[in-house]
């Protein structure tokens, strides 16, 4: 494979710096959306309001130079609102196409949860296979694509279910949550002047970013290590606690993300704790429980954690 050059971890440290200039104290959370940015997996952002999600998107599209659009979804929207559609042009005696806020680099679904289902089930097509159709014609979107969806966890009224086919493509869910006391204090002295937003400058590239995608594909991962992955997904199918486990596509997501977090600490192959790390961010969102392991007091988090006990950590045995 072609070896993590100096440059690329510089420019992953100058976009890591970026996003921590604009949201403090989440250094965690940044490193999984910079995981998922170069595994080209999506991301949904659970979270209450005013926790900073729409910041964090907007900073990294302007530090990887990207192309950024948002939906600011609600009942009234239509699958066109965000696909784009054919308009007749009578001089011409043609169809053309009118894109939507789709064709973007990065794209925002603001409130996810508030749009119909069938507007959800407009985005399946261009999380899944980075293309939509309108009228019968493919539309290839640009590269890389990357939705960021946010939604309340706290507020029902007026709010959709997300599927768990759709649930099922974002490679992670996670939270920003409240920051700490002195975070909170550092944060309004910062900012009482101006948002650091407003002058943020981009850090990266585009195609620099579609090569270490390319790179993210290379790195190496053990056959062992392999295994023991594979078998923390299995397991997530066995368990008496769970109604549904996760999917292939969970592994494969799985796959990519520990690779993806392996070059991000420089490494050219994963090791367990990649995985150990990830699989909650990865599967948790995937996986339903029993109502009868709910009422016992049982929860996602706490299965995962069971099933990393089951599983033996493979361990490099030194020649």
């Amino acid at each position: 494979m072609e070896t993590v050059t100096k440059n690329d971890v510089h420019a992953l440290q100058l976009i890591q710096a970026n996003l921590e200039s604009c949201i403090l104290g989440k250094q965690k959370e940044i490193m999984l959306l910079l995981t998922a940015l170069l595994a080209g997996g999506h991301v949904l952002l659970e979270d209450v309001p005013g926790t900073g999600k729409t910041v964090l998107i907007k900073a990294l599209a302007k530090s990887i130079h990207g192309q950024f659009r948002r939906i600011q979804c609600n009942p009234d929207l239509l699958p066109t609102d965000i696909t784009g559609v054919a308009i007749y042009h009578p001089k011409d005696e043609v169809f053309m196409f009118r894109p939507g806020p789709v064709m973007t680099n990065i794209l925002l679904a603001d409130e996810i949860n508030r749009a119909t289902t069938k507007t959800q089930s407009a985005l399946l097509e261009a999380m899944e296979e980075r293309h939509i159709t309108v009228d019968g014609e493919s539309h290839d979107l640009p590269k890389p694509f990357l939705l960021l969806a946010t939604q309340n966890p706290i507020d029902f009224e007026g709010t959709y279910v997300l599927p768990e086919a759709q649930l099922d493509r974002f490679m992670m869910k996670f939270s920003l949550g409240y920051p700490e006391e002195s975070v909170e204090k550092q944060m309004i002295i910062s900012q009482s002047v101006a948002h650091p937003l407003d002058t943020l400058q981009p850090v990266a590239e585009i195609a620099q970013l579609i090569a270490l995608q390319q790179k993210v594909r290379e790195i190496h991962m053990d056959d062992a290590v392999a295994s023991y992955l594979v078998a923390i997904v299995r397991l997530t199918r066995e368990h008496p606690s769970l109604f549904l486990g996760a999917s292939p596509r969970a592994t494969l997501a799985l796959v990519q993300a520990a690779k993806a977090y392996a070059l991000l600490h420089e490494r050219e192959y994963v090791i367990p704790d990649d995985i150990k790390f990830l699989a909650p961010y990865v599967l948790g969102h995937r996986l339903i429980l029993h109502s009868e392991a709910r009422m016992d007091g049982a929860s996602v988090p706490s299965v995962i954690q069971a099933i990393f006990e089951q599983v033996r950590v493979p361990v490099r045995l030194e020649k």
